[in-house]
């Protein structure tokens, strides 16, 4: 079993388009669990007991976390917007 913050932003959600990028795990081994966070992503916070579990739960919810960001900002938009890419 997974514990994650963001497990509210699974209901009813469509796959976003692929992102490829690398972001920066921090994990913390704590007793018998392992808890992890993404540095760069407030609100990606999950706890597993071991940490390849704790990495496999990072990056599901860290997927859905931008796949949720990415239809808010859109929703928010309205009509007449344009995407763009940017790098950073």
């Amino acid at each position: 079993m997974h514990d994650c913050i963001s497990q509210q932003m699974r209901q009813g959600r469509k796959s976003a388009r692929p992102m490829a990028s690398e972001l920066t795990p921090v994990l913390k081994q704590e007793g018998d669990w392992w808890i992890g966070w993404i540095e760069e992503v407030p609100g990606v916070n999950c706890q597993e007991r071991t940490r390849e579990e704790l990495m496999e739960t990072l990056r599901l919810t860290l997927r859905e976390a931008l796949q949720f960001n990415r239809q808010d900002a859109l929703a928010s938009a309205g009509k007449g917007y344009v995407e763009a890419k940017i790098a950073v």
